[in-house]
């Protein structure tokens, strides 16, 4: 599969916080952002998926796949995790990021000294050419230039009327798989 990205590609390096929200975003085609702690422009052409250590040895603190941002729309954690229906933060808003097809890289990118992240950006470019973390940051002119494409996508998402999207069936299989479905 081919993994190369646009140079002038907006991309969101976002944290992969358990096996779990990684089938989430493998199976599903979605991922959830908590609306307090979102980053400020969320209209971005990738998500790059860094796996924390809650992964098994081989796959921690690195980015390993990278998917196409569809859209993106404001929901509830409720209507997201429909079986929790009694989190602690069930009623908090969370931004839903629907994505195309997770790409694995054919060399994943690890953490050299990072290895707590939280959110943020890169270009194409950066991510085509980095070989740890560290290089994925946007640094000189170069930064200004992303953070004018940040400002134009955030006018352009204030002008965004979110379409419903059709509601499409999911293999119950699939949804007992990640724990949504419980058997009796």
């Amino acid at each position: 599969m081919d993994t190369t990205l646009p140079e002038t590609a907006l991309i969101l390096v976002a944290i992969v916080p358990n096996q779990r929200d990684f089938n989430i975003a493998r199976l599903l085609g979605w991922y959830r952002i908590p609306l307090k702690s979102a980053p400020k422009v969320i209209s971005v052409d990738y998500l790059a998926l860094y796996q924390t250590a809650a992964f098994d040895r081989g796959n921690r603190w690195h980015i390993a796949y990278v998917a196409p941002v569809i859209g993106h729309e404001l929901t509830t954690r409720r209507e997201l995790l429909q079986e929790e229906p009694d989190h602690p933060r069930a009623h908090e808003e969370y931004f839903k990021i629907q994505l195309g097809s997770l790409q694995r890289l054919p060399k994943p990118i690890p953490a050299k000294k990072w290895r707590r992240i939280t959110f943020f950006y890169t270009t194409g470019r950066h991510f085509s050419e980095a070989q740890n973390l560290n290089e994925l940051v946007v640094h000189d002119e170069e930064r200004d230039i992303l953070w004018r494409s940040l400002r134009e996508r955030a006018l352009k998402a204030n002008e965004y009327k979110a379409e419903q999207l059709p509601e499409v069936p999911v293999d119950p299989a699939i949804l007992e798989l990640l724990g949504f479905m419980r058997k009796n």
